[in-house]
């Protein structure tokens, strides 16, 4: 099995969020993060999830973390750690981990690869949810697309993947 942590980053600080939502929701991103997770089941936390205008996603094994062992996740998986909610997935060849914080620097211990969006815009002042540092010496660099143009926004971004 793959480990595979999928998230959008903005600025030099790796913004990732604020108030419970993404920064930015660049309609194309969006589209290339369904075709990667498509089919694979997607770990996350449950403000991750709770966060989604579609619960669960659909195709998908839905997984969630939380502590609490008698939430109901509407048709999603509920586990009580990450290695619980890796262990959920065991059929599959590729799991991605798709957020919150918390989770990621959890997962960066065990992921196999990193599919990085860095969204070419200014991190705005109440950014307050942090993607883990990137560890050059850990993490390298495999494929970078060119820039490329959000078509709903404008805003311009490049995808990295990286392996250890």
């Amino acid at each position: 099995m793959t480990i595979n942590i999928i998230v959008a980053v903005c600025g030099p600080e790796s913004a990732i969020g604020r108030a419970g939502d993404m920064l930015y929701h660049l309609r194309d991103d969006l589209r290339n993060f369904k075709a990667l997770t498509m089919g694979f089941p997607v770990v996350m936390g449950r403000k991750t999830y709770e966060s989604l205008p579609k619960r669960p996603l659909p195709g998908r094994l839905n997984v969630v973390i939380t502590r609490n062992s008698d939430y109901d996740a509407g048709g999603a998986v509920v586990a009580g750690s990450l290695e619980a909610a890796i262990a959920a997935c065991k059929d599959a060849d590729k799991v991605f981990v798709i957020g919150g914080a918390q989770i990621y620097a959890e997962a960066m211990n065990i992921a196999d690869r990193l599919i990085v969006t860095y969204i070419d815009a200014p991190v705005p002042a109440d950014a307050d949810t942090f993607f883990p540092r990137i560890d050059p010496v850990v993490w390298h660099e495999q494929t970078r697309t060119e820039s490329l143009t959000d078509s709903a926004t404008g805003l311009r971004y490049c995808i990295v993947e990286y392996t250890r």
